[in-house]
């Protein structure tokens, strides 16, 4: 009876597919949702990390109807693509975009419906894209990936945004809901790790971040030829190990170790049930394909995610062959700084019109950004922000200021108060685009 028992404890802390207990009849499927959050040219290279975790998955034996995919789909044939309907994750990588299903694309790429699809809420689904949800039972592992731009407690979509306190809430309603054995979420985005701070680690999910709560996140990759950049650090990472290891035996916990070494200018996190780090890759992303040779070298070219659109335009200043070229670009350029300086003093005219002095206001603009506990107050301001001044979506600039609306919602101010003094200054904004 012994040898019996400690044989079921080795069986169940190898096989993570098992829940809650060892089965015979065992029969889980894999299931995946990824989604790439952004739409736009420059933001190239989160439908290609999309694409290229696609053909991983696909490769490694998960069936189609078993991944659903979320990307606005407007790079591949973009018309500033010159390698039209080809995507590539790496410089001398692969077209990476071929095969991938179209679910849900352009408008349909919305936090409303990345939470119904990640429940299984077919119903709420129907009619929309391809009506894919995952509809993942007691047995069966869920991965999820999403790549796009963050800011604390946020990730953002094409013109809406997805905060952590509604995350969370569909996360432990899956547990609840027994739609799950285990569940690993891969996610890359500026202050990634603020979306998970909540998370418990009881809930049999474990979850990797790109950058901790409070820093940016790093494309990576810029491709002369497309003059754009093709991956984020943190996801060719992962996604470059799990190409040339052998999914079967790796763990998350090595995968993890790889990545945060190699993901050097940021701080990747882990999260959740730390045990499930024992878990091999292959449970979440499928163990059938053979380990690929290793990409050839190219130099990373790294630089944080909200510094991107502007990069590139100095790359295309620098290879501008003509004079009235040059003199575009240069307008573009300072469009750009123009509309940044804008956002800017749109956030300081709400901190300084919130706030009784002057004093109170430039210590919330310089403060280094708090943790939130007022997640009321903080939603209703970026939602608010979002809609009535600058879509957080289509702007990096003004991501990188919504630490200063945390700081202002810790505060002794009414919420009221913020919510009217965003109101009053984005319909006085004569410069929002």
């Amino acid at each position: 009876m012994l040898f019996v028992s400690l044989l079921l404890v080795s069986l169940a802390s190898v096989n993570c597919r098992i829940f809650p207990e060892i089965q015979d009849d065992f029969e889980g499927k894999n299931w995946a949702l990824i989604v790439a959050g952004s739409n736009g040219w420059d933001n190239y290279r989160h439908q290609a990390d999309v694409c290229h975790a696609y053909q991983i998955l696909h490769r490694n034996g998960i069936p189609d109807k078993q991944i659903v995919v979320m990307m606005y789909d407007d790079i591949a044939n973009n018309e500033e693509n010159k390698r039209p309907g080809v995507i590539i994750n790496h410089p001398a990588g692969d077209d990476v975009y071929h095969g991938v299903p179209k679910d849900y694309n352009g408008e349909d790429v919305t936090p409303k419906n990345f939470l119904n699809i990640l429940q299984g809420k077919k119903s709420a689904m129907a009619g929309i894209g391809s009506g894919k949800v995952i509809e993942s039972g007691p047995n069966d592992n869920v991965f999820v990936y999403f790549t796009d731009h963050g800011a604390p407690g946020l990730i953002a979509f094409p013109s809406e945004e997805l905060h952590a306190k509604d995350l969370i809430t569909a996360l432990n309603s899956m547990y609840n809901a027994k739609q799950y054995a285990k569940l690993v979420f891969y996610l890359e985005a500026c202050e990634s790790g603020s979306m998970f701070k909540d998370l418990s680690s009881t809930i049999n999910i474990y979850a990797t971040s790109a950058a901790n709560g409070k820093e940016s996140s790093y494309a990576c990759y810029f491709d002369k030829t497309l003059e754009v950049y093709l991956g984020d650090l943190y996801s060719v990472k992962w996604m470059e190990d799990s190409d040339t290891e052998n999914l079967g035996k790796e763990s998350l916990h090595k995968q993890y170790k790889i990545v945060r070494t190699e993901t050097n200018l940021s701080h990747v996190q882990e999260f959740g049930d730390m045990k499930m780090s024992k878990c091999k890759v292959g449970d979440f992303q499928g163990d059938e394909a053979k380990p690929l040779n290793p990409l050839p070298f190219a130099p990373l070219n790294a630089i944080p995610s909200p510094e991107v659109p502007m990069a590139i335009l100095y790359h295309k200043l620098e290879k501008a062959s003509s004079l009235e070229e040059m003199q575009k670009i240069r307008h573009k350029i300072e469009d750009m700084k123009r509309l940044n300086g804008n956002i800017h003093k749109t956030i300081e005219t709400i901190v300084s019109q919130s706030v009784k002095s002057e004093e109170d206001a430039d210590r919330i603009m310089q403060a280094e950004t708090k943790d939130i506990t007022d997640w009321n107050c903080y939603k209703q301001a970026t939602t608010k922000f979002s809609k009535q001044c600058y879509t957080l979506g289509q702007h990096d600039y003004a991501m990188t200021l919504m630490g200063v609306l945390v700081n202002l919602c810790e505060e002794p101010i009414e919420t009221s108060i913020v919510l009217q003094t965003i109101d009053k200054v984005c319909k006085l904004e004569t410069n929002k685009v």
